[in-house]
């Protein structure tokens, strides 16, 4: 009981050797194969309406309602006890562009052409790419290359600001929108499992450990039928 009282609620209380982050990816539905046919709306209208669904915190309006403008391009230190709340940078689902089902409401599913979204774990006190944003790239995890043309990344060229970091915990940091890199596939092989693999890169990122398929990357299967 002595021991438990030196612990805080806030924060962990050695964070010297905090681990490099794993990765998720929306629309997650039915593991990680995201399979449907262009031209049957009820194959892909479903993975429509989970990324609405997740992006609706993220709508400009609710961001600029909670959160505040912040400097890009450098970590957002705030100091104070541990206990005082922290404020949070806007992420606005604008920056996502072609990928915020704002133009689009389909997210280029009903072309072929879909949108996924990628999420770094968040982890108290850690600061990506050690001053260096992170970036994402994405290629066939194994089998013809040619199957995957073109990727688009967004915001800018797919990389998660500093200005997002560090992450002061779920106590303090109550309105904290984890940044996210919007992938849009606008080239695919039709008719074929292509199984994709995208990756963190930066300093201090872990991406090759084979025991681990969530850190510091992620494996998905598009399947895109006409």
């Amino acid at each position: 009981y002595v021991m438990l009282l030196t612990l805080s609620p806030y924060t962990p209380r050695y964070r010297d050797r905090v681990s490099p982050p794993g990765v998720m990816i929306r629309p997650y539905l039915n593991g990680f194969t995201i399979a449907f046919n262009v031209s049957q709306p009820n194959t892909w209208q479903p993975y429509v309406d989970s990324m609405h669904h997740f992006l609706a915190a993220y709508d400009d309006k609710v961001q600029e309602e909670k959160n505040i403008e912040c400097v890009p391009g450098q970590y957002f230190i705030q100091g104070g006890n541990d206990s005082e709340e922290k404020k949070a940078c806007q992420f606005k689902r604008s920056l996502l562009q072609n990928c915020s089902g704002i133009e689009d409401p389909t997210f280029g599913y009903s072309k072929g052409q879909p949108c996924i979204l990628l999420k770094m774990n968040r982890i108290i006190g850690y600061r990506p790419g050690a001053g260096v944003p992170v970036s994402v790239d994405c290629k066939v995890q194994k089998g013809n290359e040619s199957h995957l043309r073109s990727v688009d990344f967004y915001p800018g060229n797919g990389t998660f600001d500093l200005m997002y970091y560090p992450y002061y915990g779920k106590f303090t940091h109550v309105n904290y929108t984890s940044p996210l890199v919007a992938m849009h596939f606008t080239d695919v092989q039709k008719n074929y499992l292509v199984p994709i693999q995208c990756s963190l890169n930066g300093k201090g990122i872990i991406n090759d450990l084979n025991s681990d398929r969530f850190l510091g990357r992620i494996i998905f299967t598009l399947s895109i039928g006409k």
